[in-house]
């Protein structure tokens, strides 16, 4: 029993001290708010914890506001690829629609065309790859919580998903399917369509509930 017990301290110290698996996750402003107190990277943080598997990853926010799919390819190698990890979540594609109609941004560059928004991604996922790291790509979530096809930009949202899944088949990349998780969820949970049930008064930031969802998805890549 004594050598048994030791032999689980030992492994657990081991565990503790060996080299922590460098996970990043490369966004927009959802991904910034994520390592905040109820963020989807500290949701997973506490769950990883909880589990005993906290010192075994080191979790890595690298979202930024306002960002789209060439806002990343920018800044991919200081903000991922000098980081060497080992995963990398790339979660993408709100900004690059919503920008085509928010006013801030309509009139100045606009969101990012699909042919543009799949060769990007393309990209990223092409020189991630290239350094041995894994990925997994996202779908964009929702813009707006009423059921599902009434929301202004559905249409353009799930076309830009569509297309994340077609680049992580033809890039063999793991894919997270955030856009069906949302809208499943949304059925089944939100049929008075509250604007506060996954999503900020924004529509489109994620509140408490939209960060646990996604930490609950990317917790079965890890």
């Amino acid at each position: 029993m004594k050598t048994t017990l030791l032999l689980v301290a030992i492994f657990g110290i081991l565990t503790w001290f060996a080299p922590k698996k460098r996970v990043v996750f490369f966004g927009d402003s959802i991904t910034q708010a994520a390592v905040e107190t109820n963020g989807y990277i500290t949701v997973l943080k506490n769950i990883l914890g909880k589990q005993g598997k906290g010192g075994a990853y080191e979790l890595i926010g690298a979202g930024i506001s306002g960002n789209k799919v060439p806002d990343l390819q920018a800044r991919l190698k200081k903000d991922v690829l000098d980081r060497k990890p080992e995963l990398v979540f790339i979660y993408i594609g709100i900004n690059d629609v919503w920008h085509f109609e928010h006013p801030c941004c309509k009139d100045n560059g606009g969101g990012t065309p699909k042919a543009a928004f799949e060769a990007g991604l393309k990209d990223i996922i092409t020189q991630v790859k290239a350094t041995g790291a894994k990925v997994v790509l996202c779908t964009p979530t929702v813009i707006g919580e009423a059921k599902a096809g009434t929301n202004p930009q559905d249409k353009m949202l799930d076309d830009y998903a569509a297309i994340s899944r077609r680049v992580a088949a033809q890039t063999g990349s793991k894919l997270c399917d955030l856009r069906v998780s949302f809208q499943e969820y949304l059925r089944k949970n939100n049929g008075q369509n509250l604007d506060k049930n996954v999503l900020t008064t924004d529509g489109v930031h994620l509140n408490d509930a939209g960060n646990q969802l996604v930490a609950k998805q990317m917790l079965a890549f890890l």
